[in-house]
């Protein structure tokens, strides 16, 4: 009748080496192949059959989600002085700033225009109705 095998450990709980010899032997990760998934990369095809059998399928890969963050939106905004510089290049007489989200009130114009925006500042206003201008809203 065959007995069972005891384990290891058991048998060598006196013995300070547990069987390895010397104890420099038996030291350190590097004599168990490394800490975690170490040796698990792009040359360890022969392993991995080892370790689905034993860790199961769900070892390798990420899962699971990461919820999207939400992105605060910067608003595009356009000064007075962009706004003259344009002008005085084109020579128009209306601008249309549809595409800014606002008109700032930084510099001044030279000229009478009229400015289509969706929000202005109370200062910018004040600019372009001073020249005699016309501030609209898209």
């Amino acid at each position: 009748m065959p007995t069972n095998k005891r384990k290891k450990n058991t048998r060598m709980k006196a013995k300070t080496t547990h069987g390895y010899g010397s104890m420099k032997k038996n030291r350190g990760a590097g004599n168990r192949g490394g800490r975690g998934m170490a040796g698990t990369g792009k040359r360890a095809d022969q392993k991995k059959p080892s370790i689905i059998k034993h860790e199961g399928k769900r070892y390798f890969g990420s899962f699971g989600f990461n919820r999207p963050q939400s992105k605060v939106k910067t608003p595009k905004i356009i000064n007075l002085s962009e706004i003259n510089e344009i002008i005085l290049k084109t020579e128009a007489k209306e601008f249309d700033a549809c595409k800014y989200d606002k008109v700032l009130g930084k510099g001044n114009l030279t000229q009478k225009i009229k400015v289509k925006a969706k929000s202005y500042s109370k200062l910018a206003k004040e600019k372009i109705e001073k020249v005699g201008g016309e501030a609209a809203t898209c």
